[in-house]
């Protein structure tokens, strides 16, 4: 650490901090809610107070940018893994998609609500922020449509299909495995209207 420059060293402790502010960030969203998030409560988890994280993010919709771009990157960084481990047959390897996706946001609320909701009155998020959502579409639906041959519209009802699972999950049976269970039914139904072959799970 001493053969770092000293402007280094401020700047390895500035991201240091803005991580470990989005933690407490992410700890907040998921004990209170997303939208119940608040500057106290954040810098209270790590012992700052509420006006010093003005030095690290400009606002509160400032950190759920921030939140925004850290969970598509996250998830954008599980996808080398999945493309490696897709079956070689369509319909087998969109289900493995479908639950890939599925498992990563149904499991944690203020994730998905982030991700692929609307919930935080005035938030949009920013161009940078928004690059690894649109990286991560941008490659599944290339993926899908080499795999399955499906058109863009086929695309977006595949999106909506797997999107509207896990809504109803966080809905009406968040801790529970109702719809992981139709995920499977789901994905047939598509494949059958897109023209799919069956596989050995039918």
């Amino acid at each position: 650490m001493l053969d770092v420059p000293n402007g280094n060293r401020v700047a390895v402790r500035r991201a240091a901090t803005r991580l470990e502010i989005l933690e407490a960030a992410w700890e907040v969203a998921r004990s209170k809610g997303l939208v119940e998030l608040t500057l106290r409560d954040v810098a209270e988890r790590i012992g700052m107070r509420a006006p010093s994280l003005y030095g690290h993010f400009a606002s509160k919709h400032a950190i759920y940018d921030a939140m925004f771009e850290q969970a598509w990157s996250d998830y954008e960084a599980t996808i080398p893994d999945l493309e490696r481990a897709l079956p070689s047959h369509p319909r087998s390897a969109m289900r493995v998609i479908g639950a890939h996706f599925y498992d990563f946001t149904a499991t944690d609320l203020a994730r998905h609500q982030l991700m692929n909701q609307r919930v935080v009155a005035g938030f949009s998020p920013s161009a940078e922020a928004y690059a690894p959502s649109v990286r991560v579409l941008e490659r599944a639906h290339r993926t899908i449509v080499a795999l399955t041959g499906a058109t863009t519209e086929d695309f977006e009802v595949w999106v909506a299909l797997v999107g509207g699972l896990i809504n109803q999950h966080h809905a009406n049976d968040a801790g529970g495995s109702r719809h992981r269970v139709l995920l499977d039914r789901g994905v047939d139904m598509w494949a059958d209207a897109v023209g799919l072959p069956p596989d050995d799970h039918q």
